[in-house]
């Protein structure tokens, strides 16, 4: 039984508490991404039934890349974003999730075609994308209609995108954050003299520009790959001589690599030049595990950042255990699963709060849960569920460590992981540095 908004908010009101709608919808219905099965696990893909919309269910589409450059990062979050919609259904709240792919910033057709999906299925939120550059294609379209989608990135670093749109959240910080950690890590290692390997895209050069800034105010310098030298690449350039060439020849201390998958060519034509390749640093983009790339040692001693807290050691287990059950293997990468889980969840939570699952409901109250107006803090759905029924306010803490929503629906506060290579070419988690937004 669907039922009307009307209807709901008069059986809230007589119940005396704030619950999602119960209607159908769990199995059936869009298909989870390529590979996946309901079948053979404790956890499902709660794929949405056909005619379910916002109006009468938590209805949660993604974003997400499934194909692409950035198609490494897709099982966390796809992972984060399941975990979160059972957690929700094991409260005895209805929700279910639209799977769409984002693609990357080469072919932009990929995320429009998904936009396009998502608002004619009527989603109550868009979880994603990946890639700022993605994002870019499509807010507009999502989050500034006549009727907008709420659109919560999990891993969106570009400054540009910082108070873009009423409707657009993320729960990943801006570049600033991120930037600033990676920069202070380069000097203090005593690097003074620095080249860019940096892709000609929004991320790319917004998170190199904080970087620059943060090195030349420590007194350092940039001998290739500046802002303003012309010197960047296009994405999904698949041959690295000449620029590897012209950045070795300026003499750097270090070479920071900003790249998606374009990285996985840029190393061996490093190597085969005779850089020492503990000096290159990463950023999320590219700190990934690379140990069925490389030979073993090939990174080992490099350094990358990633923005998050490292997530809870049962929290990878859970998310795992989804993306086994669903996916039919388990995760060996948890970059932004946390942040995903977050963004479903404080979603839930605002529709609790507001007694509905429209975009608009969501939208007006997401802030408010997140703690940006204080609260009881309470750092799961069904221990949050409890507060909003009891009619308190709640800050919901998560599980990526981000802080209250600001004023630019950025988190005000958020951690950055260190991690660094291993011989086997994987990055393992160092300590992490807080900043704000």
């Amino acid at each position: 039984m669907v039922h009307s908004k009307k209807a709901w908010f008069a059986a809230t009101a007589l119940a005396g508490v704030s619950a999602l709608a119960l209607v159908g919808c769990a199995g059936g219905g869009e298909a989870a991404p390529s590979g996946s099965s309901d079948a053979g696990g404790d956890y499902t893909a709660q794929n949405c039934a056909d005619g379910t919309t916002s109006a009468d269910i938590l209805k949660v589409g993604t974003l997400l890349p499934t194909t692409g450059t950035l198609a490494f990062l897709g099982p966390p979050e796809i992972a984060g974003v399941g975990l979160a919609v059972d957690d929700i259904v094991a409260a005895g709240d209805d929700a279910c999730t639209f799977w769409t792919d984002s693609g990357d910033s080469n072919d932009m057709t990929v995320s429009s075609a998904s936009a396009d999906e998502l608002i004619n299925a009527k989603v109550s939120i868009v979880i994603g994308a990946a890639s700022s550059s993605v994002s870019l294609n499509v807010v507009d379209k999502l989050t500034k209609s006549a009727s907008p989608i709420v659109q919560i990135s999990p891993a969106n670093t570009a400054a540009s995108l910082s108070g873009y749109s009423p409707f657009y959240f993320r729960t990943a910080p801006p570049d600033t954050v991120q930037g600033s950690a990676l920069g202070q890590l380069i000097t203090s290692d005593g690097n003074a003299n620095i080249a860019f390997l940096v892709f000609n895209d929004a991320y790319g050069t917004g998170l190199r520009d904080v970087i620059e800034e943060t090195v030349t105010g420590a007194g350092g310098s940039v001998t290739y790959g500046a802002k303003g030298a012309g010197q960047e690449f296009p994405p999904g350039q698949t041959t690295f001589s000449s620029e590897v060439t012209a950045a070795l020849a300026t003499n750097p201390d270090a070479i920071v690599i900003i790249a998606f998958d374009e990285t996985k060519a840029i190393i061996p034509e490093l190597v085969s030049q005779g850089w020492d390749m503990s000096r290159t640093y990463y950023t999320d983009g590219n700190t990934s595990d690379f140990s069925k790339d490389f030979e073993p040692g090939t990174l080992e001693g490099a350094q990358g950042t990633i923005p998050g807290a490292n997530p809870a050691e049962d929290f990878k287990e859970r998310a795992s255990a989804w993306h086994e059950s669903v996916e039919g293997s388990a995760l060996d990468d948890y970059s932004y699963s946390a942040e995903s889980y977050d963004a479903v969840i404080l979603s839930a939570l605002a529709a609790l709060k507001g007694g509905a699952t429209d975009p608009a409901t969501i939208q007006a109250n997401l802030a408010a849960v997140s703690g940006a107006t204080g609260g009881e803090e309470c750092s799961t759905y069904a221990d949050c569920k409890e507060l909003i029924a009891g009619g308190k306010d709640i800050h919901y803490t998560g599980v990526a460590g981000t802080g209250p929503f600001n004023d630019k629906n950025d988190p005000s506060s958020a951690f950055i992981g260190i991690y660094k290579f291993d011989g086997d070419n994987k990055p393992v988690w160092q300590s992490a540095v807080e900043g704000k937004s």
